[in-house]
């Protein structure tokens, strides 16, 4: 049987109106296209339902009748993101009025369903109220005063703007999503396109007096990371303020405030300088037996963590990277970035399973400085390489590879541990290095960073290339 086209749903009232005509001619769930977004669907896309009195609560005069608890639940679960959200919505439906009550029951697979999207909806309608943060603009810039960024997972941005016009009173401010934003104007809500790209799209002069006490009530000796990471999902820290700075504390927290709770400054005391090497006031300590306690260099101050290398533990073939970014920083895994995904990219294009590989970098903290609201990332010195081989070494022995894939100088540099080693030269031809096959190629952040089209295809072109012939090597 063919299939209907519903008319053109963007919201629950226009679900509801059409959901009632269906139900009405008694139009199976399977034999309906409901269209989400226009051009959507087939060449029934221009077909409508037949017009029809919306859908009534228990108690109406008109219509079909559902009870209010399922109508709550049924316009809940509309905001959820799910592409197939209005015939799903439309089956609950259906069964209902078959006498199928078990459909709103969390035992019945629908029902459960139905249930789970109710509590992601609510749950995002939460999390945008806790983690939604408003900027002060200037007075002389006008309307509206407070702008917030937010990415919400589902569609609740409305119901979210009510909470907010209740709570700010006759203060104007804006709300922006990648795909709409709600002014509040003192008086009323209006909805508008986007009009912002990223947080980064706003100024406020006054986030560093917050980010100063922000510092000040900071208790080391009281801090739970696991206990804050499992409160705050990740992907809420990037537009947060203090996003920026409390990969810092907690760094700093691990390595020695959380055991005074005090601030570096409260133990300061004036006298005498005592004439001591640092170097002669430290006891002698042998290497580090785990990477969490490595000290080598400064970098694990102003790290949230160090990022381990991740795969097999016998690989054939090792992929080598500078440093993790600023994603892999905070989850604790090499390449789950931007340049992640065109490595992903590239490895696909060249018949490279990421399952079978050992993915590292040269250096295992991340190496950064703050530009405006971001960590942006900084290249490792020499010294901070050569502090880190310990590790690649240690890696290399375990993972024992027949080809290592260097992603970029500082790579390169590391597995030669030559600081003068460029990578013009070594991409000529793979070479043969402490036993094993050496390939370089660029690092997929370079493809990012490249100035053209043209010459992000020519560095991406090389990555792949350089992929494929480290399959041969091994395969030969």
């Amino acid at each position: 049987m063919r299939a209907q086209a519903a008319p053109l749903v963007r919201s629950f009232d226009e679900w509801r109106v059409a959901a009632r005509g269906f139900i009405a001619r008694r139009v199976a769930p399977e034999t309906i296209e409901w269209l989400s977004s226009a051009g959507a669907g087939d060449l029934l896309s221009a077909a409508s339902a037949p017009a029809a009195a919306t859908m009534e609560e228990s108690g109406g005069q008109a219509g079909t009748r559902l009870p209010r608890q399922l109508m709550a639940l049924l316009e809940a679960a509309s905001c959820h993101s799910a592409d197939d959200r209005w015939a799903f919505l439309y089956k609950v439906v259906w069964r209902w009025q078959r006498g199928e009550r078990d459909v709103v029951s969390p035992a019945d697979a629908d029902g459960a369903r139905l249930h789970g999207m109710v509590k992601a909806v609510r749950r995002e309608e939460h999390d945008m109220h806790a983690y939604l943060r408003f900027r002060e603009r200037k007075e002389a810039d006008g309307a509206p005063r407070f702008v917030a960024w937010f990415e919400p997972t589902h569609h609740v941005l409305p119901q979210v703007a009510v909470h907010f016009a209740r709570r700010m009173g006759n203060v104007t401010w804006m709300i922006a999503t990648p795909q709409a934003a709600v002014l509040w104007d003192g008086e009323a809500l209006h909805e508008a396109p986007s009009l912002l790209r990223s947080a980064a799209d706003i100024e406020d002069a006054g986030e560093a007096l917050w980010l100063t006490y922000y510092r000040s009530i900071f208790n080391p000796a009281r801090l739970n990371a696991d206990l804050l990471r499992s409160h705050i999902p990740s992907r809420f820290w990037k537009n947060l303020p203090e996003g920026a700075i409390v990969p810092a504390m907690i760094s700093a927290a691990a390595n020695g405030e959380r055991r005074t709770g005090q601030a570096e400054t409260v133990g300061r005391r004036g006298g005498s300088a005592i004439a001591v090497a640092a170097v002669d006031a430290q006891p002698q300590r042998g290497h580090p037996t785990t990477l969490d306690q490595c000290r080598r260099c400064e970098l694990w101050k102003n790290a949230t963590q160090a990022v381990p290398g991740s795969g097999p533990q016998r690989a054939r073939i090792m992929l080598v990277g500078e440093q993790p970014g600023d994603q892999e920083d905070l989850e604790g895994l090499p390449f789950v970035g931007p340049a992640g995904a065109v490595l992903d990219k590239a490895m696909a294009e060249a018949g490279m399973d990421r399952g079978s590989i050992y993915l590292t970098n040269a250096v295992k903290h991340f190496k950064w400085e703050l530009r405006g609201k971001r960590r942006l990332h900084k290249t490792p010195a020499q010294k901070e390489i050569s502090a880190c081989h310990l590790w690649l070494e240690e890696e290399l022995a375990r993972v024992r590879p027949d080809v290592v894939v260097a992603l970029g100088g500082t790579a390169l540099k590391s597995v030669l541990q030559d600081g003068s080693a460029t990578m013009a030269p070594a991409m000529d031809a793979p070479v043969r290095h402490e036993g094993r096959w050496l390939v370089a190629v660029y690092h997929p952040s370079y493809v990012l960073r490249a100035p053209d089209e043209a010459s992000r295809r020519a560095a991406y072109q090389v990555i792949v290339d350089g992929l494929r012939q480290a399959l041969r090597l091994v395969d030969g």
